[in-house]
């Protein structure tokens, strides 16, 4: 029987199996509608480039093309130039992580990191375990590489250990490999709470003992606004880690550089898996920011970012508090996002439609899962949009969740909105974290 996809694709049927996991977003879904000038956008991760004086990034570039053009307009290594390599090495240990640059790899932004661990791991099939809730671009290379994510519960210290050691024990009854977990321990994307101390020593002694590689994914920990994060999970454990950074949030996205430092053996798989994916990483990108590195006050730059979505997460909080004082959410201590609890009976990603007509986007919760959950929350990010804007924003959400509410209590739930799955971890936390 030919299948309906033909009638759209004459491909259809000539497509590997592992394409049916390719999707787009419902975050990337929204940037269409979020650059509207007229909608203010609490969805995207956007980090505010503005901030970045140009004039220093300018400056980098001229001495790039005066001092090394030809070198850095040609391909490089895929392992990444040893400059970088070695400033990448400078930033981590801001974070406790000791080590050699020669087990780092660079790669075009830490989303490529991301796909190289997972090819190199995945069969189909195999269990990915990830936080409740989880990153969404993380969710889809995952999805595309075939792999089973299981969730594991959250609260308002990060992930549960006692719920990770119940979740390995369930699956390795069953049979079922698990090949590595992971985590944003830093001001979660979506969830914005921070992974103790204590609990990174416990699940890396779960991990340790059940042989299970964590994939420790920090993009935010710089941007930390009262006190710093916990050291990173890498710092006490270099072989059953593999670390990913980024420049995209202490400098700007549009470089499209970031890194994994890995154990030695599987650092060499990761150069292979580089090279055979882009040749190499953007050799202009790495040569401008050593040189932004060498010459900028780039810790003096982290912290104006720093201010500004300090000053942002506290607009949020305040707006919040006035226009949704009924609601739950969460309080991040860095980073870039609010994830907020609406009513059981509300559909987050039913919802938005209206709220598009009200001139305000969020991200619904269930971009954050991978089996249905999260309809009752919604990721709300502070970092891109002005203060004011935040406001405005908020107001507006306001508007149009109060008349879902409304509407619920006028003609009932049933009527309105589909049945809501039951929920665990941060999108059903108990009352003290959010």
């Amino acid at each position: 029987m030919t299948n309906q996809g033909t009638n759209l694709d004459p491909w259809y049927d000539s497509y590997a199996d592992r394409t049916a996991g390719l999707s787009a977003s419902e975050v990337r879904a929204l940037f269409a509608v979020a650059s509207r000038p007229e909608v203010v956008s609490l969805a995207g991760g956007m980090p505010y480039v503005s901030a970045l004086p140009k004039e220093m990034v300018l400056g980098s570039i001229e001495k790039v093309m005066h001092a090394n053009g030809p070198m850095a307009l040609q391909y490089g290594s895929g392992q990444g130039t040893p400059a970088i390599r070695e400033h990448i090495m400078q930033i981590m240990a801001l974070e406790g992580i000791r080590g050699s640059a020669d087990n780092v790899v660079v790669t075009t932004g830490s989303q490529q990191a991301l796909d190289l661990v997972t090819r190199l791991f995945i069969n189909p099939g195999d269990v990915v375990l990830a936080e409740s809730p989880s990153y969404v671009g993380a969710l889809g290379v995952f999805r595309a590489y075939q792999a089973d994510v299981v969730h594991v519960a959250m609260d308002d210290e990060g992930l549960v250990p006692e719920s990770l050691r119940e979740t390995i024990v369930a699956l390795e009854a069953a049979g079922r490999p698990i090949k590595f977990l992971y985590t944003i321990p830093n001001f979660h994307n979506p969830a914005g709470v921070t992974l103790t101390w204590a609990r990174r020593l416990e699940i890396l002694d779960i991990c340790r003992s059940h042989g299970i590689l964590v994939l420790e994914d920090n993009p935010y920990g710089l941007l930390y606004f009262d006190q710093p994060a916990p050291q990173a999970m890498r710092s006490v454990d270099d072989e059953g880690v593999i670390y990913l950074g980024s420049f995209s949030k202490t400098l700007a996205p549009g470089f499209r550089v970031g890194w994994a430092l890995a154990p030695h053996a599987i650092r060499e798989k990761l150069i292979l898996a580089n090279e055979s994916a882009t040749l190499a990483p953007n050799s202009f990108g790495q040569y401008v920011i050593t040189e932004y590195l060498d010459q900028t006050d780039w810790k003096g730059q982290i912290d104006t970012f720093r201010g500004i979505y300090s000053e942002r997460r506290d607009a949020m909080l305040s707006a919040l508090g006035e226009y949704l004082p009924s609601l739950t959410w969460t309080r991040p201590d860095g980073g870039f996002f609010v994830w907020v609890t609406l009513p059981d009976e509300l559909d987050s990603k039913a919802m938005l439609p209206r709220a598009v007509k009200e001139l305000v986007a969020y991200t619904p919760g269930t971009a954050f899962f991978s089996d249905g959950q999260g309809r009752s929350n919604i990721r709300l990010s502070f970092c891109y949009p002005t203060p004011e804007s935040i406001r405005l924003g908020v107001s507006r959400l306001a508007t149009v969740i109060n008349g879902e509410i409304d509407l619920l209590r006028t003609f009932g739930g049933a009527s309105m909105m589909q049945s809501i799955p039951t929920r665990s971890g941060v999108g059903n936390p108990p009352p003290n974290i959010l």
